[in-house]
């Protein structure tokens, strides 16, 4: 079987579990069972508009069936018989992210969970340039914490861009996969230095020393994954969200 599965993280300890913490996985797995595989382990905080699970069951499962056990916020948005063998993060060719901003002096309190604030005005047009350096394969070390399990740190990104909706900037990535804190850490060095020819340097294997702050996990949403046959697909945008 197979899920989409969107949440609200903003009180779930990340997708993993962990003794005497509220995840999604532990949330999920009560439901569907321990074995389950996930397509982005999410961090803390982190939302999904469509994350992808797959599981082994004996009989088929309704989306309806899954949410009359699940919390409010988490929902199984389609579920599905999977071809046999269908991994959720081995099968994937590409994650999307999006980062949402609101660049307006007033915060706005209904989409406090779901977007940063940043009152002070920000360039469009040196954060576009930013996304430009930042599409294709590089090597992504200064974008993730010192301390990982990762040995290789090249990652092809497919696209990288900002779209501004009104007072809103919506950074999108996709890459084929993607390091831990790469978006968050991406978009805090742009915000504080929106300078493509220092993120071209940094993009060369710089440390993580190099790279600025890691942007807050509330504005980060997953927002798809892609594989061979379907994709996943966000759930319908309404104000302030893509």
């Amino acid at each position: 079987m197979r899920a989409i599965v969107a949440y609200d993280g903003s009180e779930f300890h990340g997708w993993a579990r962990q003794p005497g913490l509220r995840t999604v996985e532990g949330e999920l797995s009560a439901v569907v069972g321990p074995r389950l595989v996930v397509a982005g382990r999410t961090d803390r905080g982190v939302h999904a508009d469509a994350n992808v699970i797959s599981w082994d069951d004996e009989r088929p499962r309704t989306a309806g069936e899954l949410n009359g056990r699940l919390p409010a916020d988490l929902a199984a948005i389609r579920c599905e018989i999977a071809e046999p063998g269908f991994d959720a993060r081995a099968d994937a060719r590409s994650r999307s992210y999006v980062y949402r901003i609101l660049n307006r002096r007033a915060p706005d309190p209904r989409w406090r969970r779901f977007e940063l604030h940043h009152p002070r005005p920000l360039d469009d047009g040196l954060l576009g340039a930013c996304a430009k350096v930042i599409g294709g394969r590089h090597d992504f070390r200064a974008f993730t914490p010192s301390e990982t399990q990762h040995v290789h740190f090249e990652r092809t990104v497919l696209e990288a861009r900002w779209a501004r909706e009104g007072d809103r900037l919506i950074f999108h990535l996709t890459a084929d996969a993607l390091l831990r804190h790469m978006v968050r850490i991406l978009v805090g060095t742009m915000l504080e230095a929106p300078d493509p020819d220092r993120l071209s340097a940094l993009l060369a294997g710089a440390p993580r020393s190099a790279a600025g702050r890691t942007a807050p996990p509330h504005g980060l949403t997953l927002a798809a994954v892609s594989y061979d046959d379907w994709s996943s697909s966000p759930v319908t945008s309404s104000a302030g969200r893509s």
